[in-house]
């Protein structure tokens, strides 16, 4: 039986971008499966108490480097959005909407790239809906799952849940009951599916 790596993100962290480009190959080595579990970053700061990086100037300006040398050393674009930060809960709608179903890394892989390859501000319904579209989705199905009810307390569920669990940011990754917080731990996440 494979084991299961959890991904638990929001698309408006760079560093979860960064793991979200390193996810599918690991998994490929390992025979691992990936799980998303999208979630509010805004709201596991506030229950937890947590600030953002930029919070703190010098450590701001210290993560913009180490974010830079991710990247040449994942060799993936990393273009800092000039949005930032973005209110991510519409996108999070759509990518929670889009949890298991064929469309799920599609989904999420646009949202990704509209954030932090092709940076737009992703918060506004126009640039949502032309994104999702150039992706080859049909936009208009995915802003009005993003408005059900029952994805808006999926979403606030799985938010409340990943606190609950320890977790105080993004990305943080799970196999089995280990957390895994940061992109820069990737190695232990794939010793642990080794």
């Amino acid at each position: 039986m494979s084991k299961t790596v959890e991904f638990i993100f929001d698309v408006g962290s760079p560093t979860a971008y960064l793991a979200w480009t390193q996810l599918g190959a690991m998994c490929e080595r390992t025979g691992a499966q990936l799980q998303l579990t999208p979630v509010l970053l805004g709201g596991i700061f506030k229950a937890t108490g947590n600030n953002p990086p930029g919070a703190v100037p010098a450590k701001g300006m210290y993560m913009m480097r180490d974010l830079a040398r991710y990247a040449q050393r994942y060799q993936v674009p990393l273009t800092m959005n000039p949005h930032f930060p973005v209110n991510t809960l519409l996108p999070m709608r759509v990518a929670t909407a889009a949890i298991g179903t064929p469309e799920q890394d599609t989904v999420v892989g646009a949202l990704y790239d509209a954030m932090w390859k092709a940076p737009c501000k992703l918060s506004e319904p126009e640039a949502l809906s032309r994104v999702l579209t150039e992706a080859g989705l049909d936009a208009g199905h995915w802003l009005e799952r993003a408005g059900d009810e029952g994805v808006k307390d999926t979403l606030k569920a799985n938010t409340e849940a990943a606190v609950k669990r320890g977790v105080f940011g993004a990305p943080t990754l799970f196999v089995g009951n280990e957390m895994f917080f940061g992109q820069d731990r990737l190695d232990f996440v794939e010793e642990a599916l080794a």
